[in-house]
């Protein structure tokens, strides 16, 4: 079955820096710098960044963060919680959004 999003589009990524090489360059660099050991590990940084996949929906991060958790160690547990916690965190901001609509709803049923 065919999709929006093609598997193979992410292992062309680094194509991005065609058109703008030294701002692919620049925007790769920082992303290393990022994931590398620090005060997190990289095995943390990349169950953040499966949370955070899942959170903006993005079907490649996903795909590449589940192979990163994966191949730094972390179990499916770790992996699966990884996604509640976001899911939490999504539905909260959604919830705690909910106080603006009541504010108006009072203010126009004034």
């Amino acid at each position: 079955m065919s999709t929006y999003y093609e598997r193979e589009d992410l292992l062309k990524f680094a194509e991005i820096g065609q058109e703008a090489p030294e701002l692919a360059e620049k925007f790769f660099a920082y992303y290393q710098s990022v994931f590398a050991e620090g005060e997190l590990s990289e095995r943390e940084k990349a169950l953040i960044a499966l949370a955070v996949a899942h959170a903006v929906q993005c079907p490649y991060c996903i795909d590449a963060y589940t192979q990163a958790c994966l191949e730094k160690g972390a179990s499916p547990g770790e992996m699966t919680e990884a996604v509640h916690v976001a899911c939490a965190i999504r539905g909260g901001a959604s919830l705690v959004h909910g106080m603006q609509m009541r504010r108006l709803m009072q203010k126009l049923s004034l």
